[in-house]
């Protein structure tokens, strides 16, 4: 019979024990269980509810219990519908009567809310690290690579020269909003409900600010029936869980491309790479494939929670048990792939001069031919149109602006002068954007700066 079962006559059958249970899921939350179910019991005996001689007992039962699930001797009973019966079942039968005076106080409502509050905050402290590591990754390997020269692309096609640096840093900065973005969950999470009991609170002299201090959240939930049916933190949690994976599929799709025949850009390392069943000479990239498919579970894992609290009254509904798994999904995956993002990063082999051959192609110079002329007095529109009608010329005559003679660029205008070939060169391209955040070198030395300053401050707070 269920702790719960004195109301009852008859025990659920079979399938309906199984298809209420969430036991496989909680066990995510052990610890965390058995965290809040110590420090309820501590608090228990400093206000005189139950006895120091039964806080002990229970306090060395819990902590038993908690040495055998870390260490996978536990036996889990299939019976038990959460991982809270699970642990407060072996409790009682381990210790016998003071097992039976934890749950004072108490309900399952407010002890679930509790764990999975706790479980949030250790969830985003992975991931935090996690993120920054990545970032940490980007930023060795833009300064690794900080003179390489690349096209830049809109539309995916060529648009103007940039430094590869720069191209990264701009991965770096969307990690960095992440990085903010799980903070807030994680401050969104810290918040103590237990205590709430079941939803209007309790009759005992219960010192809510107490477990509060032992726990370790920062506040405490001023109404009961919030802290028990607030699932807010764990929307804020997946929802900066979907739009990191965005930014890796992002990285993870110009990764695909970059080692790309066409491309030709980067060489994965061989670690991270599959190869063919039936084609020898295949190296896949499999692993940014995978990440990049992996972002619709945890796209999906948001909308099912948002879909999941659409509807529900207050306070407490079994609704609420579909709260568990999407969170911790979108965490693992998100955790996994922010890994993997790394590796491949770090480990691949940067083509320097295929990247530099292509940004000098596709007409990318054609901006600062407009601009050579535009410097010279003449209207930044008509120079626009000039070139245009240049870009015109060479496409019909299967010319690059750099194979344009002097003679050709002085029939399109006479502004032009021989200087003009100083504007042809990718690398002085790139290198002339010098405004603050610009792709030239020195702006981009000045954002390297910045981005170490940035992570120097993210590592340095204290969770």
């Amino acid at each position: 019979m269920a702790l719960w079962g004195g109301r009852f006559e008859k025990g659920v059958d079979q399938f309906t024990q199984e298809f209420g249970a969430s036991l496989e899921v909680d066990k995510s939350m052990a610890a965390q269980d058995i965290a809040g179910s110590r420090a309820h019991a501590k608090m228990l005996a400093e206000q005189g509810i139950i006895s120091a001689e039964d806080q002990a007992a229970i306090d060395e039962g819990l902590a038993d219990i908690a040495a055998q699930i870390e260490g996978g001797t536990f036996a889990w009973d299939v019976n038990d519908e959460d991982v809270h019966m699970a642990v407060e079942g072996a409790l009682t039968r381990n210790i016998g009567t003071p097992g039976g005076r934890l749950h004072t106080g108490r309900s399952r409502n407010d002890q679930v809310a509790t764990d999975i509050r706790l479980l949030a905050k250790d969830l985003c402290d992975q991931l935090l690290s996690g993120n920054r590591a990545l970032r940490r990754v980007l930023l060795d390997v833009a300064e690794k690579n900080l003179d390489v020269v690349m096209p830049g692309y809109t539309h995916l096609q060529h648009a103007q020269p940039v430094l590869l640096s720069h191209h990264l840093l701009a991965y770096f900065w969307m990690f960095t909003r992440d990085h903010v973005r799980l903070v807030a969950a994680r401050d969104a999470a810290d918040a103590n409900p237990l205590g709430a009991a079941a939803l209007a609170g309790t009759t005992y002299p219960l010192n809510r600010q107490r477990t509060t201090e032992l726990l370790g959240f920062g506040r405490t939930i001023p109404n009961s029936l919030d802290a028990v049916s607030d699932r807010d933190y764990l929307l804020d949690l997946e929802y900066a869980c979907a739009v990191s994976m965005m930014h890796l599929s992002r990285l993870c799709e110009e990764i695909v491309l970059w080692s790309s025949t066409e491309f030709g850009f980067i060489t994965l390392s061989d670690s991270y790479s599959t190869g063919s069943s039936i084609m020898p000479q295949k190296k896949n990239p499999d692993f940014a494939e995978l990440t990049r498919g992996k972002t619709g579970r945890v796209y999906g894992d948001l909308m099912a929670l948002l879909t999941t609290m659409k509807s529900l009254p207050l306070a407490y509904n079994k609704d609420l048990q579909e709260c568990k798994e999407g969170p911790l999904d979108a965490a693992r995956t998100l955790s996994d792939c922010m890994e993997i993002a790394a590796g491949m990063v770090e480990t691949m082999t940067v083509n320097a001069d295929a990247m530099l051959a292509q940004a000098g192609t596709g007409f990318s110079a054609a901006t600062d031919v407009a601009d050579y002329l535009a410097k010279k007095g003449m209207p930044f529109r008509e120079a626009h149109r000039v070139v245009g009608e240049l870009v015109l010329y060479c496409e019909k005559h299967g010319k690059g602006l750099e194979d344009l003679t002097a003679e050709e660029f002085a029939a399109a205008s006479p502004l032009f002068e021989e200087d003009v070939a100083r504007d042809l060169d990718p690398a002085g391209i790139a290198n002339a954007r010098v405004t603050y955040g610009g792709t030239g070198h020195d702006a981009v030395v000045v954002q390297l700066g910045e981005a170490r300053a940035a992570l120097a401050a993210d590592e340095g707070r204290v969770a």
